[in-house]
């Protein structure tokens, strides 16, 4: 009796021991990998610093924090972009509202555009 049962042990920790994934059901078991784990991008590297855990920044916030880059640089509109992706149009109208921005094809229409928005946001207290 005390054989059957090391044997069946035995055999148990020899399945678990396999090269396939783990298994649920019929699909196999996935690890998440928390968001934003590419340091060595560019992009991640032009972003304004994050939040603090359980308080997302706004999008005026992370706006107001790209100003805080050299103007006109390249890293200012990689900052801009990061908060609201570049969708450029054929021919935009002008800009009512800092989404608007996206749609201008040239950097440095883009730049200017989101400049004038995120400077006219009035300063928010900071927390």
């Amino acid at each position: 009796m005390i054989l059957a049962v090391a044997a069946v042990l035995y055999s148990a920790s020899a399945f678990a021991q396999a090269d396939k994934p783990p298994m649920v059901g019929d699909k196999p078991l996935v690890q998440v990998k928390p968001k934003g784990t590419k340091a060595g991008t560019k992009e991640a590297a032009a972003k304004p610093a994050a939040a603090p855990k359980g308080k997302p920044q706004s999008i005026a916030a992370r706006l107001q924090a790209c100003l805080d880059l050299d103007d006109g640089t390249k890293d200012r509109l990689n900052c801009y972009d990061a908060v609201i992706a570049p969708t450029p149009k054929p021919k935009p109208a002008k800009a009512k509202g800092y989404a608007d921005c996206r749609f201008f094809k040239e950097e440095d229409e883009r730049l200017t555009c989101f400049n004038g928005f995120a400077e006219s946001i009035p300063k928010l207290p900071k927390t």
